[in-house]
């Protein structure tokens, strides 16, 4: 067997270090080829629901929520200080937050996403707020016997909703009710305010109304029924926007059927669509609510097997 002829590598220089060879040198820096970070917003199972426009929206009013901190606290000396709205922390200078949105999301809704209109209404609902005192409202004492049975939380819809009932025929007494329009106004804002703390921003943030005009006569209602009844209707209008899920007027005569109307001039479309008027007795209410609250979580007297409310 012959030997084999020498080849070039006996008298060729050295090769490369082992180590330089086995790490390649990229063409660009890697930071160019690697995928630019997105701008990620805090999420929740609210704003997974937004649709793209409405996040652009909220973004936007956003962005300008240390203008509105500015106009709506202009006597303030700290202009921009955080603040809580609906037990929900809001700072606007740090507003990342998937509950601030929700928040802002509402505003925008209830606008039609005008971003213009929805921060005109939000430094409306601001100032509101600081003139009406709600923080003071929301820990005032009504008169138990005038108050206390006009208003009861009990269970929820099918979709984890308060439901929130309004009682106006429990007191009798129309005149100690309605005697003082501002103090029932207070007295109504605090119950709204007190619906409002069941709901998480999170996996809910409205509630089921039902207003309940058994023993109410609508053929005699005095100056101020009505004064209240309006500027109630006109104040949740204005001042808080896309709580309600549905609203039922529930024990209404069929002859006074025009009740429901008188709501209409007061409330945009888009709300008078959520409302529902149902005629008296436990079987007809049930019809239209049991498809939307669980028997178990709906009380007796409108259909249910829940207890009745206390």
């Amino acid at each position: 067997m012959s030997e084999p002829e020498p080849t070039a590598t006996t008298t060729a220089a050295p090769p490369e270090p082992e180590v330089a060879a086995s790490v390649p040198i990229p063409d660009t820096p890697a930071a160019e080829n690697a995928p630019a970070e997105k701008d990620e917003e805090a999420q929740n199972a609210l704003t997974r629901k937004f649709t793209e426009d409405e996040w652009k929206a909220v973004k936007e009013l956003r962005v300008r929520l240390p203008h509105i901190f500015a106009e709506a606290y202009a006597q303030k000396e700290d202009k921009t200080a955080p603040i809580t709205l609906w037990g929900v922390s809001i700072d606007p200078a740090n507003a990342k937050d998937a509950r601030v949105s929700v928040i802002l999301a509402k505003f925008v809704r209830a606008r039609n996403l005008n971003v213009d209109d929805a921060e005109k209404m939000l430094i409306a609902t601001l100032k509101w707020r600081d003139e009406f005192n709600v923080n003071e409202v929301v820990n005032e004492q009504f008169d138990e016997k005038i108050f206390g049975s006009l208003g009861r939380i009990s269970g929820k819809d099918k979709e984890g909703c308060p439901v929130v009932y309004n009682l106006y025929g429990a007191n009798k007494d129309l005149n100690a009710v309605f005697g003082d329009v501002d103090r029932f106004l207070r007295w109504r804002v605090a119950f709204m305010e007190k619906s409002i703390e069941l709901l998480d921003f999170e996996h809910i943030d409205q509630m089921v109304q039902v207003h309940d005009y058994e023993g109410v006569s609508m053929m005699s209602r005095t100056t101020n029924q009505k004064a209240a009844a309006s500027r109630a209707s006109a104040l949740f209008q204005d001042y808080y926007p896309e709580f309600l899920s549905r609203k039922f007027f529930v024990n209404v005569p069929s002859v006074m059927a025009w009740v429901f109307w008188l709501f209409k001039p007061f409330l945009s479309a888009k709300t008078m669509e959520k409302f529902s008027m149902v005629g008296p007795g436990p079987k007809t209410i049930g019809a239209v609510l049991l498809p939307i609250i669980d028997a178990q979580e709906l009380p007796k007297r409108y259909g249910g097997e829940a207890d009745d409310l206390a």
